[in-house]
């Protein structure tokens, strides 16, 4: 590690990247730029391993940001990679490995400097440096060329146009990095952008006709999942003798500015969680995110979430109104399997959520697959599994659970799916049970959790509305959901008393005591009644609509009568408890006919037949519970930290100088 490290810290002086920082300029057409391009290393998969880099070039790129006006060598850097680009497609179809490599070398070395200079810079200094053009002397002003807008537009088109090859699978993550990097000058202002040079060139002019194609291949990325090349293997041939001319100018070069990169592993090391095994769908997916969640520009809607709402199925025959603009087709079915089987990552989640959320399409063919068990139980191990999670991704998980709860057709097929041994259920073995009472227990358990830990009660009605939605359409309830239904509203109840007991305690002593400052429990309290009012309404709605489907829920309600006796004479609960106090009284007049030391199975027999006996037109009418999910009236200030969260935090592709990132305002863990 020692060599490696003065290795590392020879870079700032290596001839060609002093030449390229310098004060001399250099045409687009000097034979330097092949010396330059002309390295070899497997490129950088971590924030770690790009931290190494930058640590190394720091320097180097401060020394470009200072004579770079005056020279314009990043101009000419970035017009060699444009040239390159006109030919890459052919280069590809021919296996061109030569020309690809320096291409991607090209585009690596721009994304490495750009990301520098946009932390160091304003929108209006970074576009100067962009439209830097040499003047002969005694010439007076011509149109100068924007290579910031020439260089977006390229990258659209090399993401959406080249084939997905082994030889360029490097450079199709380059591409989508290189525009993550353009993006994120977000990261480097606290309030939210809403105008920016982001808006001024993604939303309008010659980038705007790739939009829709962008959205599509970003999309198709993230559901195929390709794999990068094997470990090892070169972006260029290497010959068998061990020479030819291409290997030895690669050696030679790498050898005194690059190589150092690949003597210590860096870059070697093969991605061990599940989330990058597909550097490039990983990618695909954050800048995805980043383009649906730009503000909207003050005089244009964002065109890549006008297109992520507008999308159809591919086998979807109906055409398209005029009005919808950047409309495209995908095949759902691929993007539903895709979708199921990556939720482990928040990235992955928040797209689901989008989906769901703004495209109609999306949400009206999910809601109609037979087998939504594949989407639903990730989104429930993803809550079970709370304590590991970052609260965003717990939260993205319950609202698109209240997002399916929305509709009483799922509601009703939830219950008609019959799961066995749900291994990553620990509490109890669970051999046998429907999907609806699964997605109870999981409910139950969050806010169980959220009682005793964050005590948030954001996350409380979330939960609690996703129970009411459901609650209607209870069907065929496991005993053990029956039970943690009741026993939740037993915790509440305990919890209930003791803030009462508190409160009494806290008045009689403020009586002695005027000088101490009385503790809210009034607040308190009325958070709890507000949550036991809902529970109440909860099994309210159940009994008067689905009770004779429910007999292990009238069970376990008899069994824990003794709880509901306090709430009979609340004035809070007075109403509700009419319908749960007939039904506990009737059923338990039906017992105590029956006789005493009744079986389990007895009492369930005498329950099922009591159903059909019970006077429901005594049964009281309530509104039907019915909760939609509303996004907060600024929901950016939540989902661009969060989005931003993610891309920083990727282990893919990208690293950001924690001191110089400004805008989060969240926790990123």
């Amino acid at each position: 590690m020692g060599s490696n490290s003065s290795r590392i810290s020879d870079l700032p002086k290596n001839e060609y990247l002093k030449k390229l920082s310098g004060t001399e300029s250099v045409s687009e057409n000097d034979p330097f730029w092949n010396q330059l391009l002309s390295f070899s290393f497997p490129a950088p998969t971590s924030s770690s391993e790009l931290k190494l880099l930058e640590e190394a070039t720091i320097s180097v790129c401060k020394a470009l940001v200072e004579n770079n006006p005056r020279t314009g060598n990043l101009g000419a850097l970035i017009k060699v990679f444009l040239s390159r680009t006109k030919e890459l497609k052919l280069s590809a179809e021919c296996q061109n490995h030569i020309f690809i490599w320096q291409t991607h070398n090209a585009l690596f070395i721009i994304c490495c400097l750009l990301k520098v200079f946009i932390c160091e810079m304003s929108d209006e200094e970074l576009q100067l440096h962009f439209t830097y053009e040499e003047k002969s002397p005694g010439s007076f002003g011509s149109d100068s060329e924007d290579l910031l807008e020439e260089l977006l537009c390229c990258l659209m088109q090399l993401i959406t146009d080249i084939p997905l090859l082994d030889i360029t699978y490097e450079i199709s993550v380059e591409a989508i990095s290189t525009m993550v990097v353009f993006l994120s000058c977000q990261l480097f202002h606290k309030e939210i952008l809403r105008q920016s040079i982001s808006h001024k060139y993604l939303m309008q002019g010659p980038c705007l006709p790739y939009t829709s194609k962008l959205v599509k291949t970003l999309l198709y990325n993230f559901i195929r999942q390709e794999k990068p090349p094997p470990p090892g293997a070169h972006i260029y041939p290497q010959q068998s003798d061990g020479g030819g001319l291409l290997y030895g100018l690669a050696s030679g070069v790498a050898t005194g500015l690059w190589t150092v990169f690949t003597l210590g592993g860096v870059g070697s090391k093969a991605a061990a969680s599940p989330e990058l095994s597909s550097p490039l769908a990983n990618q695909s997916i954050l800048l995805l995110l980043v383009l649906a969640n730009l503000t909207d520009a003050p005089d244009a809607p964002n065109p890549y979430r006008q297109a992520i709402m507008s999308f159809k199925n591919t086998q979807d025959s109906s055409p398209f109104p005029s009005s919808i603009p950047h409309a495209f087709q995908i095949n759902f079915n691929s993007l539903y399997t895709a979708l199921c089987e990556q939720q482990t990552s928040d990235q992955a989640t928040l797209l689901l959520y989008t989906l769901l959320h703004q495209n109609s399409n999306v949400r009206t063919y999910m809601l109609a697959r037979t087998d939504m068990e594949n989407l639903v139980l990730p989104i429930l191990e993803i809550l079970y599994h709370v304590e590991e999670r970052n609260s965003h991704h717990v939260y993205m998980a319950l609202i698109i659970l209240l997002i399916l709860t929305e509709d009483d057709g799922f509601n009703r097929s939830i219950h008609e799916v019959i799961l066995k041994n749900i291994t990553w259920y620990s509490e109890r073995v669970l051999t046998e049970i429907s999907l609806g009472s699964l997605l109870i227990l999981v409910v139950i358990r969050t806010i169980q959790y959220n009682m005793t830990r964050t005590r948030d009660k954001y996350l409380h009605t979330n939960c609690l509305a996703a129970l009411a939605n459901m609650s209607a359409q209870f069907r065929s309830l496991h005993q053990y959901a029956a039970q943690r239904i009741i026993s939740l509203f037993s915790l509440l109840s305990k919890k209930h008393n003791k803030v009462l007991e508190q409160a009494t305690q806290s008045l009689r002593g403020s009586l002695s005591s005027d000088d101490v400052p009385l503790p809210d429990y009034a607040q308190d309290l009325n958070v709890i009644e507000e949550v036991i009012r809902m529970m109440l309404e909860i099994i309210n709605s159940c009994l008067t609509n689905s009770l004779h489907h429910n007999p292990n829920l009238v069970y376990a309600l008899l069994y824990k009568r003794d709880l509901f006796e306090q709430f009979r004479t609340h004035p809070s609960f007075q109403d509700i408890m009419q319908n749960i106090d007939l039904v506990i009284t009737f059923f338990s007049s039906r017992l105590l006919q029956a006789g005493a030391e009744l079986s389990v199975e007895r009492v369930l027999e005498i329950i099922k037949q009591g159903v059909v006996a019970l006077p429901k037109d005594r049964l009281k009418k309530f509104p039907e519970l019915k909760f939609k999910y509303v996004e907060e009236e600024q929901p950016e200030e939540f989902f661009i930290p969060y989005v931003w969260s993610l891309v920083y935090n990727s282990a893919v592709g990208l690293y950001w100088n924690p001191q110089d990132v400004q805008l989060f305002t969240m926790d990123s863990d």
